[in-house]
This record gives structure tokens, sequence and C-alpha cells, in this order.
């Protein structure tokens, strides 16, 4: 099924260099994909695409693993069927870094390619998203000057994005995160230029995700619609979003983990729909300590999410109104509408603890974080471009007793 989404572009969100002047509301912006295809089969259309855009030879950004067990074939297959001409490009990390977009740049130089296929995770997303700006942007060779909100004048390289993850929704976000390995840490960058001018969102393309790599990617998606809705930035158009996404999230992911059609067509659809969302409005800190874990011990996103979350809920509880009992209620908690405040709120974090334990992920951080890095960690969590979206004030302090807390 093909879905043509109309363009909003009525929200300004700046997400600043230094950190202070983000969600500095003008008017609400909105921005998605040109166009979005959704359904089994639905990489298939990437051949229509390019034929309508005229685009001749693909860079196709994958990473090892995925070349390995076929599921990058499946593309290049829809390729060689049209006669269409590739580079591939496997030079990509969980974690991507700085050097991986720098090979990724020459390599397309060299390839003679005109546009990009990412093909994975946030990991193969990301990196093609931060080649494809270098490209037409070459003032930003530096890759760490695209950090934050980069001013660059050129929309990227056309990037057809095809995720096999149900989680990131990096496939239909203006947000992409490269690692500084020399500095440990991840930077995050925010740049309207660089979306995806067409995502392919096919269920099949995700049946061979492992039941571990489901379920952390599952979390993320649930982090994603869970602090979209109680950003600061945070309004009307992407509650509707956030909440839709919270509900079949919730409904869906342990089907997923247990690798059934149901399950995986929904988190499909709903990691997206998160997407849509927080991509315009922003996250907050249980990003912002996730960040940071990934960048220094390379823990997997999702699960550095779904960890933190929880206990990041009880901290914001204060500062969110009468949001939870819609959180509760998306997630199937019965009988909200006759709960106390206090007795919501406990409602909403006990579902998503519930709903992390059910598809295995881990209760605390005991097993990954040190406890002298703490203070390393904390202050990059505070620096991070995600916490000034946090619904509540926050310091390095209060940061660092939530990180002591979990371990």
């Amino acid at each position: 099924m093909r879905t043509e989404i109309v363009i909003n572009k009525y929200f300004d969100k700046c997400a600043a260099i230094n950190f202070e002047e983000v969600f500095v509301k003008m008017a609400n912006r909105f921005i998605l994909n040109e166009t979005s295809y959704h359904g089994a089969g639905a990489i298939k259309e990437i051949a229509t695409e390019v034929k309508a855009r005229g685009f001749k030879k693909a860079f196709i950004c994958s990473d090892p693993d995925l070349v390995k067990f076929g599921v990058t074939q499946k593309v290049i297959d829809v390729l060689a069927e049209n006669n269409m001409d590739y580079e591939l490009y496997s030079n990509i990390k969980p974690n991507p870094t700085i050097e991986n977009v720098q090979a990724g740049v020459e390599t397309f130089k060299a390839a003679g390619t005109d546009y990009l296929i990412a093909i994975g995770g946030g990991s193969s997303m990301d990196t093609a998203k931060a080649i494809g700006i270098v490209i037409n942007n070459p003032e930003f060779a530096d890759i760490r000057s695209l950090e934050g909100t980069a001013a660059t004048k050129n929309k990227s390289v056309p990037v057809l994005a095809v995720p096999t993850t149900a989680g990131t929704a990096a496939e239909v976000t203006i947000n992409y995160v490269i690692t500084d390995a020399e500095k440990n840490r991840k930077m995050v960058c925010v740049d309207p230029h660089d979306i995806p001018v067409v995502a392919f969102i096919d269920p099949e393309m995700m049946s061979s995700m492992p039941k571990g790599l489901t379920a952390a990617t599952g979390m993320d998606a649930l982090t994603h619609a869970i602090e979209g809705y109680i950003t600061a930035g945070a309004w009307e158009l992407s509650d509707m979003f956030h909440l839709k996404a919270i509900e079949i999230i919730s409904r869906s992911l342990r089907g997923a983990v247990d690798n059934t059609p149901e399950g995986r067509e929904g988190m499909a659809l709903g990691q997206y729909i998160a997407g849509m969302g927080f991509s315009n409005v922003g996250l907050g800190i249980v990003h912002s300590m996730a960040h940071p874990l990934g960048a220094l011990y390379d823990t997997p996103h999702g699960i550095a999410n779904a960890i933190i979350l929880p206990t990041v809920m009880e901290y914001n509880a204060e500062a969110t109104g009468e949001k939870y009992r819609d959180i509760a209620k998306a997630m199937g908690v019965h009988g909200t509408e006759n709960m106390s405040q206090d007795e919501y709120r406990k409602a909403a974090v006990d579902a998503v603890r519930q709903l992390s334990s059910d598809v295995g992920i881990p209760a605390d951080l005991k097993d990954i974080v040190k406890k002298e890095d703490i203070p390393f960690l904390a202050q990059s969590a505070y620096d991070d471009a995600c916490r000034p979206g946090n619904p509540k004030e926050t310091s390095v302090e209060d940061i660092t007793k939530l990180y002591e807390s979990l371990v």
C-alpha cells in the first residue's frame, strides 16, 4: 500500500548547538517524507521510485551482518531485476563513527553514484544521512561540524530508506547520531535537509530480526513515543501520533518478539508513527542518558533506553499533568478514568516496566555501567541535544542520582 503525506512546514525546533535555545516556538512545523510505502512487499516499489526520479546508480549503505545474512540482498535483487546499477558500502559499525562516514563519502565520490539506499536500522540510516549531507554540503566535511543544528544550505543526496528494525524510525526523522570515538561521545545532529525522500516500511524486511534485537528496538520505539508525548515541544498534532504509537507498540511488541506476522506488522507501523511525531518535537533525558552508554560501552541504544525509561518517567511525573493517564490507557490499563493522579502515574510506569520485563530487557544498568564513570556519563547526558526537551528542568546532579539509582 502506498501512502503519500503532505508536508506541513509549521514548527520551529531550535536544537541549538549551545543547547540552551531549544524549542523556541514561533509557529508549528512538521516535516515528513515526501512519500512512504507500507506493507509486505513494499520494497518492490523501490524500482518504481528510482525510475520516476531518474536516478542512475545507487550507493547502498548496509551493515555487514545484514549483508552476510542475505537481508540486503532482497533489495539488491529488486535492483537487479530492473537492471539498475549500484555500489555496496558496508563499512558501518553498530554505533557508526566519524571514520565510517568519512570513508563512505570518499567511496561515494569514487563510485559515480547519484542517490543512496539505506538498508538497516539506525546505524545504516544515520551513516547514509551523514554521507548525503556532506556530499551536497562539502563545507561540512569535518563531521564534527554537523553536531547540533548545522546550517547546511543544500538538501542531502536523495536517500531511499528501508528499515530492517522496528524501532529507530530513522527513515522518517530529521535526526542522526554519529559517534566521536576519540572523545567517547555521541553527536546528535538535527537537520531538516537529511530526511529520506522515500521510506519503504516492509515488515518482511524485519522478520529475520532475533528476539533480543526485536525487543530492544521495540522498546526504543516506545521510548520515542512516550518521550515525544511528554516533551517540552509537544503539541496536539504530535500528541495524536504519539498516543497512537504507544497503543500500537504496546499491543504488538510481545507478538513481534515471538515473530508473529501481526506483531511484526504492528511494530513496523507503530515505530514509524512514533518517528513522525518525535522527529518534529524532540525527546528528553532518557535519550540523553542512553547516548553516552552507547558511546562509552557500545550498549545497544534500545536496551539503554528501555532500562532507563521507567526510572526517568518516575522522575518526570510531576511535570506531566494528566498525560500519564493517557499513556496508561494507551498501554491497555483498565479503569484509568477512576484513578487518582498518583495511581495513574504509577500505572503508566508499571505498564512500561511490565512490557520491558515481558520481552526480556534487563531491569538495571549494573552489568553495564562502572560507578567511576558516572560523573562523565552525567555530564555527557546533560550536554546532550535531547536534554533541553525534557518536561522537567534537570541538572547534572539530578542525572547523576538517576544513574546511581540504576546501578
